[in-house]
């Protein structure tokens, strides 16, 4: 059998098909399908059902597409995205065509961007999550995230914190991060403490030169508008009228945060972040999810879990973090 599916946008079409039709041979393989592109058509060749289940799935994620307010970012990640959110709860991803797939509307997209970079450009959550995360930083006082590398935990804060500092919601940017090491000793490195805790916080510099630029990100540094600290130096202090993002919480002890919790002050936002797989202490040390479930159900305080669903980096992270999710059982160690 054979049916033929027209894009209406081209870029759509483009994104689909991937770069020299890069794409084909993954979506051959995921509906049993033949496609042959012809201009911003595909030709699809199989059985009466596998052609039905392609053809569908094409409409759903040009509907998708459509209403999006991020068209310009649109990638195949948000096609992966679409297909594979379109679950019922704990009954795992549904196969296009089945039943599940076929009984869901078109999925998530994007509301509202959060921020627009110096450079013009408008940063978009792209997973369901994410927009949890932003709207969970609007309303609350407090918002831990959990989750896995490449979920845009700490890039979602500071794009959220640059706008409401822009907006004059808050007056500054705190951010911190504990000075452990994966594996490292910090006094055996160079230089003096700065030096020292930079390596550090250089995901956070790279944040921030993407939401405002370099430059005004070293304007902001000099006038005191942003600063970027250990954790340590937060100790006796009151954080008010200030965004606080405190990024790697899952290598802070359960000390260390409530120090870091109890410095909140008036009209203040605080965001934090971790990954409870990626803990540098020693077993046993971390406070991240203790503090968690310490408050959890307390007004003002949110949690978000990311999964793997929501990396957004290179393809091969997601499979990277299933593959290790899937053997932790092996290197766990008996205590």
């Amino acid at each position: 059998m054979d049916e033929s599916f027209t894009f209406v946008d081209e870029s759509l079409y483009q994104t689909v098909c991937g770069i020299s039709d890069s794409k084909i041979p993954m979506w051959e393989s995921r509906f049993h399908v033949k496609l042959i592109p012809r201009g911003k058509s595909l030709i699809v060749q199989g059985s009466a059902e596998q052609v039905r289940v392609a053809l569908e799935t094409f409409a759903k994620v040009e509907e998708n597409y459509k209403k999006r307010p991020d068209k310009t970012d649109f990638s195949f990640f948000d096609i992966e995205y679409l297909i594979n959110h379109m679950k019922e709860p704990n009954l795992g991803w549904p196969t296009p065509g089945s039943s599940d797939f076929e009984s869901k509307e078109v999925s998530w997209s994007p509301k509202e961007k959060i921020f627009v970079t110096f450079k013009g450009k408008p940063i978009f959550p792209r997973t369901e999550n994410q927009e949890n995360y932003i709207e969970s930083l609007k309303k609350n006082f407090i918002t831990i995230a959990m989750g896995p590398a490449g979920t845009g935990k700490t890039f979602l804060s500071i794009a959220t914190a640059c706008r409401m500092m822009q907006t004059g919601e808050v007056d500054r940017l705190i951010l911190t991060r504990p000075a452990v090491e994966a594996g490292e000793n910090l006094g055996f490195l160079p230089g003096d403490l700065t030096q020292k805790v930079n390596p550090y916080l250089r995901p956070i510099y790279d944040a921030l030169h993407e939401c405002i630029g370099f430059e005004k990100t070293t304007e902001y540094l000099q006038v005191g508008k942003i600063e970027i600290a250990p954790i340590a130096f937060m100790r006796g202090r009151t954080l008010a009228h200030s965004f606080i993002i405190l990024d790697e919480a899952q290598n802070c002890t359960l000390p260390q945060l409530k120090m870091f919790l109890t410095r909140f002050g008036k009209n203040s936002k605080m965001a934090i972040s971790g990954d409870a797989t990626q803990i540098d202490l020693a077993h046993g040390k971390s406070g991240l999810e203790k503090t968690v479930h310490t408050l959890r159900g307390l007004k003002g305080i949110d949690t978000i879990f990311f999964g793997r669903e929501d990396i957004t980096r290179h393809p091969i992270v997601e499979s990277i973090v299933r593959r290790f999710e899937e053997n932790e059982s092996l290197f766990q160690k008996k205590v």
